[in-house]
């Protein structure tokens, strides 16, 4: 199947309300223009040197976000053109972009990553921690940004039970928050489990092989 239709595919199968962020790092800007002339807008990149690249020859309507692992001396690269940053995993990454987006006149939204594999390997906030960031936040001095919600990883594995009790301590850490805080993005699931992070509350899903085909490989 060509990129248009694994991408109408999919939206088709998606309820309102749950958005779709195209996962298109490593591809080609003609794939992503084949995305594009079927009106997808949301991209996600893990490298802000391919994004940034990306967003200066593409069009300006685009959404970028950075869902890969974020260093804190790259963030002023992407600071003003970034649409969402997924994986803010300290409170000095927060502050860092609190101040490349006051450089740049703008307001960054920013989802806080929660640490939920059993995976060492994954970056992200544990639930106390959670508490310390929105604490700083109700001081205001971070005006620069706004925490719209919670992302997570789960662990890389067949054991779908596993990863069910994943989503769901994540599902359960947002619903502590949402209110309060005035949450409105969860961001979990990726091409092999994001009908499984659905179903746990996800409402926004990161999909790459299933739209553009294997990563360095021509989609089907």
């Amino acid at each position: 199947m060509s990129i248009q239709k694994n991408l109408e595919f999919l939206k088709s199968q998606l309820s309102e309300g749950i958005d779709l962020v195209a996962v298109s790092k490593t591809k080609p800007i003609e794939d992503i223009l084949k995305a594009y002339e079927v009106g997808h807008r949301i991209f996600g990149e893990n490298k802000i040197q391919e994004m940034t690249q990306k967003q200066e020859l593409l069009p300006k309507d685009i959404q970028w976000h950075m869902i890969g692992h974020v260093q804190r001396n790259k963030v002023k690269y992407m600071a003003s053109y970034v649409s969402l940053i997924h994986g803010v995993d300290s409170l000095k990454l927060l502050r860092e972009i609190n101040k490349q987006a006051l450089k740049n006149k703008r307001v960054i939204d920013c989802l806080l990553q929660v640490h939920i594999a059993q995976e060492s390997s994954k970056f992200g906030f544990d639930a106390n921690e959670i508490n310390a960031v929105f604490d700083e936040l109700k001081e205001n001095t971070l005006s620069n940004i706004r925490v719209v919600g919670l992302m997570g990883m789960a662990s890389f594995t067949e054991n779908k039970d596993q990863v069910k009790e994943e989503f769901l301590s994540l599902k359960k850490t947002y619903d502590i928050h949402q209110s309060s805080q005035k949450l409105s993005i969860l961001s979990m699931g990726m091409s092999g489990d994001y009908e499984l992070a659905i179903a746990c509350g996800s409402n926004m899903i990161r999909v790459g092989s299933r739209i553009f085909g294997e990563r360095n490989t021509p989609p089907l």
